[in-house]
């Protein structure tokens, strides 16, 4: 053996570690290893280098034996704890094999199923066996005996038999490596096998080499044995263009995209990882009913944005439609597998929790109101809701229990058990950190109690005026800072005009100058539309050509409506006329074309009333429809499936879209079997009823546009704002005191300077743009699969420069966060209050001819009660809002990291991330003070909500703040 030496000395056993401390300072090694070795004296030509690992307790040594010739043999042994020895300093460069630790971050699910409780118990002896979960490091470096890139031994995870009891939301588990650092380059990718039976959500792996740790970010669902024969590729955030992508690892990234692309064939399952396309073709159930029919959106008669593909099985009926699935109401729609919640987040739960709680407690609603089952009686019935609360009994309560999937340990307590106080805690402990709505959480804490209560919390529209819905100036401002601020526009001509065909009526508007130049402060129709005061929502085209179907629903009665608002001189909107049109009843008649305003006597006040109400809930189906599900929902899946499709993890813009994709393919794929599916909320309880998403389908053919879904693009679309340089944002508002506009215009800044600043470390010109073929691919993706209806439209932007990419960028990101955020987190605050926007209307208002005008007259409360949602209706409504308002304890915020704090190894990314974040606190303080400027009167003032919507962060639950990265609710 070859007599070693250590800074110009001999072998040197050092019997104390202080010793080999201060040897560790030595500036004779660039990075030393303190190694233990028991009887040093007795191996002296044997050099171990050993990793303590901080996180288990023993201690794993790989010794290196170095030859005269310079060859080297290695082995591995482990010595336990407490074993008496000697420590040494050996050089990497002596040994030439170092072992290097890695710290494997697993997250376990809160609530596994009995089948996943047996199979992790399994997995447990399984692992003892040897049937582990292997790792195998790639370089980045090819090795030119098998032309790919080299690779480690493989390895496994060394301790998870051990912390099989450990109980956390995440477990760090511990591996070792014996590479021969110098030889071996830098590492790209790990490799994983899976043999246990149980899947594992993988949340990252540190590899702790000695020049620092090299982070895999990971947020992956390891499939269990047998399922993916194919080792897992993970690789380290390193950015890579695709055309410097290190020889080592540029066929895993090809490999890896490919995987996620598929075939196109075949039903996919639950544990596959395979993004791809198709329509719309799985609303109805034909199968089950014909009545549950519906048309195929996207591809045909009816454009629309394309979903990810299940390959489900066609249905008997109409093969041209996919077939419900056995399980599927437990399981859910197939989505990619890392599409679904990570296990931290308990939504199932939530969701089926939402079902229990409404399909079991609606038959008691009859307790709580008293005249007329299912009837809202009196306007008192709705603060029932709110302050007496729903008893809903032991029976209805174990009901609810039983759908929604209570754990045991939370259904098992009894109020006669007294032994069950500590057992109670546990419980409240556990709700208190479940992120459901506060009545679903009473229901479940008070089943401890001999009286259960289900309490709606009160809306915050209602919480500083009680009365304020009534008020004209509240359903102004509602327009401009409510749950639907998007539709306004300033009027362009007068009277308005109708794009529709005569077979629908007169083109043109039954507004005219008498109804509405009293309330024009002396000026006339003509001059207000001149100086860009008058103002209008207009449904009047979407919604006429379904007027009369859907008035032949059950339950339904709808106008095509638009309302004119003025913008008076002290700054506040102001509404000053409505117009509700009914189509011809037959070719050649002329229709109904009715104008009311504001009433200055007892008649005209409620006709003026039932008026706005009949307006907000065709503006409650376009809020649903439009503004939340199609401008958000449904054009942004397109963006995830490209995303993966077509970007490698190595991509830098893959880096900065992934927060922003996080949980929206599970929210959509659960909309799709509940709320927007053949008989779900959606067509029960809103207005259009079966034709919810045809008509979506329709305002997307005529109206979506991608380079208007930029918000200062809409706003000029919308008249709402008009290019001025010297304006801040490069725009001047029409109504400066618009708080969507306004605050989003801050926020929209803030993202494009962030994307500019990000965009300009990647690519310098358009050169580097168009040469990035993963890039190229990924828009050409978008426009010619995601939005293949489409995709010879002119209006797509050129991906063909950085400006572009930029622009694209923010559109997609505001979207997602801003747009999403202001349409969605007020839902509860301002629908929760029937009155204040009623998801439908089920009565006309009478003509004074019509018999049913004397009722009105008689008892105008009554009859604005009738033409309301029913308490099924309005409680569906108020359940569902309630849920889709509230945050979860794990969302992530627009300018936060959140658990993704090592997302990029390009120092400069973060710190351009971190001004992002320092500008949107600055947003936030600006939103903070225009809130408290009683100037601005549509969010300041005597009982006026504060607009509070795009705020940057929030707590928990319903607060109506917080602009969430992605569309994860």
């Amino acid at each position: 053996m070859a007599q070693v030496t250590v800074s110009a000395s001999s072998f040197t056993v050092l019997n104390k570690a202080d010793r080999a401390s201060s040897l560790l300072k030595h500036n004779a090694f660039a990075s030393p290893l303190v190694v233990s070795l028991p009887n040093a004296g007795k191996y002296r030509h044997r050099y171990p280098s050993i990793v303590v690992s901080r996180i288990a307790d023993t201690t794993t040594t790989t010794t290196t034996t170095v030859t005269q010739n310079g060859g080297v043999v290695s082995d591995k042994t482990t010595i336990q704890p407490g074993t008496k020895s000697a420590a040494v300093i050996i050089p990497p460069s002596v040994t030439g094999f170092t072992t290097v630790g890695a710290v494997v971050t697993i997250v376990r699910k809160q609530r596994p199923s009995r089948e996943e409780r047996i199979s992790n118990a399994v997995d447990v002896v399984s692992d003892l066996l040897g049937n582990r979960v292997f790792l195998q490091l790639v370089s980045e470096d090819v090795d030119p005996g098998t032309g790919v890139g080299r690779r480690s031994k493989e390895t496994f995870i060394k301790d998870w038999a051990e912390k099989a009891r450990v109980v956390a939301d995440k477990v760090q588990y511990t591996a070792e490596f014996s590479i021969n650092i110098a030889e071996f380059g830098q590492p790209g990718a790990i490799l994983i096998r899976n043999l246990h039976q149980a899947e594992h959500y993988l949340e990252s792996i540190a590899l702790r080499l000695p020049s620092g740790t090299v982070y895999f970010p990971c947020h992956s669902y390891i499939a269990a044995s047998g399922r993916d024969l194919k080792p897992r590729i993970f690789f380290t955030n390193q950015v890579y263009m695709p055309s410097e992508t290190p020889a080592g690892i540029k066929d895993l990234r090809e490999q890896e995209l490919s995987t996620l692309r598929g075939n196109g064939k075949g039903k996919r399952e639950e544990w596959e990882r395979i993004y791809d396309y198709d329509v719309y073709n799985d609303l109805g159930d034909v199968d089950k009913d014909i009545n549950l029919n519906r048309p195929i959106l996207g591809g045909g008669e009816f454009k629309y944005p394309r979903r990810v593909r299940t390959g489900r099985d066609p249905a008997k009926a109409d093969p041209t439609k996919e077939s419900r699935q056995p399980g599927e109401e437990r399981f859910g729609l197939y989505i990619p597998r890392d599409e679904r919640f990570e296990p931290i987040k308990q939504t199932n739960f939530i969701a089926n929790t939402l079902r229990g709680v409404v399909h079991a407690s609606l038959p008691k609603l009859r307790d709580l109101f008293d005249e007329t089952p299912g009837e809202f009686d009196a306007f008192r019935d709705f603060d029932k809701l709110y302050y007496q609360g729903l008893d809903v009994g032991q029976e209805i309560r174990e009901e609810a229990e039983k759908k929604a999937g209570i754990p045991p340990f939370l259904k098992g307590l009894r109020a006669n058990e007294e032994e069950s106080l500590e057992m109670t805690r546990e419980r409240n402990l556990f709700l208190d950190r479940l992120p459901i709505p506060d009545y679903v959480r009473e229901v479940v804490r008070t089943s401890t109690t001999p009286r259960s209560l289900l309490r709606y919390p009160l809306p915050r529209v209602l919480s500083r005026d009680k009365f304020a819905w009534i008020r004209d100036d509240e359903f102004a401002r509602q327009t401009l800072a409510g749950v639907n601020p998007v539709a306004i526009e300033c009027v362009k001509e007068f009277p308005i005009k109708s794009a529709l065909s005569h077979e629908y009526g007169p083109k043109e508007s039954a507004i005219k100058s008498e109804h509405i130049e009293d309330k024009l402060e002396g000026m006339t129709a003509e001059e207000a539309v001149e100086a860009k005061r008058l103002f209008v929502v207009d449904y009047h085209d979407v919604f006429m050509p379904y007027v009369a179907r859907i008035n032949e629903l059950e339950g339904r009665k709808i106008y095509a409506a638009r309302a004119l608002f003025y913008l008076h001189k002290d700054g506040f909107l102001r509404p000053v006329a409505i117009e509700l049109s009914l189509p011809p009843c037959h070719p050649g008649a002329v229709g109904s074309q009715r104008v009311f305003t504001p009433g200055k006597e007892s008649t005209s006040f409620w006709l003026w009333q039932l008026a706005k109400l009949h307006f907000l809930a065709v503006d409650s189906g376009h809020h649903q429809l439009i503004s939340h599900w199609l401008r958000t929902h449904a054009s942004t899946e397109p963006y995830v499936i490209a995303t993966y499709r077509q970007l490698s993890e190595l991509h830098p813009i893959a880096k900065l879209l992934h927060p922003h994709t996080r949980y929206t393919m599970e929210i959509n794929a659960a909309a799709r079997q509940n709320l927007v599916a053949a008989n779900g909320v959606i067509e029960t309880t809103f207005t259009p009823g079966k034709y919810a998403m045809e008509m979506s389908a329709v305002v997307y053919d005529a109206l979506w546009r991608f380079d208007q879904e930029a918000l200062p693009e809409d706003l000029i679309r919308r008249g709402m704002a008009e290019r001025d340089e010297s304006a801040p944002h490069g725009l001047r508002l029409r109504i400066e005191d618009y708080p969507y506009a306004a605050d989003g215009l801050l926020v929209w800044d803030s993202i494009e300077a962030w994307i500019r600043d990000y965009v300009s470390l990647y690519y310098s010109d358009s050169a580097t743009i168009l040469e990035d073929v993963e890039l190229q691919a990924w828009w050409d993706e978008i426009v010619t699969k995601g939005h293949a209806d489409k995709k010879g439209e002119d209006w797509w932007p050129k991906l063909d420069s950085p400006q572009n990419l930029v622009r694209i960028l923010t559109t997609i990101i505001w979207i997602a966060s801003g747009h999403h955020a202001a349409v969605n987190f007020g839902q509860y605050d301002y629908t929760g209050f029937v009155p204040n926007q009623p998801c439908l209307a089920r009565k006309l208002i009478p003509e004074q001819d019509d018999p049913e005008f004397e009722r009105l007259l008689r008892d105008p409360h009554k009859f604005m009660l009738e033409m309301l949602p029913n308490q099924t209706q309005a409680t569906t409504v108020m359940t569902v809002v309630s849920a889709l308002s509230a945050h979860s304890p794990d969302e992530e915020y627009l300018g936060y990291s959140g658990n993704h704090t090592n997302w990029t190894s390009d120092e400069r990314a973060v710190k351009a991330f971190r001004a992002f974040s320092r500008r949107l606190a600055e947003v936030d303080k600006k939103i903070i003070e225009r809130n408290k400027d009683l100037k601005n009167k549509h969010r300041a003032g005597a009982g006026t909500l504060p607009y509070e919507l795009l705020l940057q962060k929030s707590g928990p639950g319903i607060t109506m703040r917080g602009v969430p990265n992605s569309i994860s609710i």
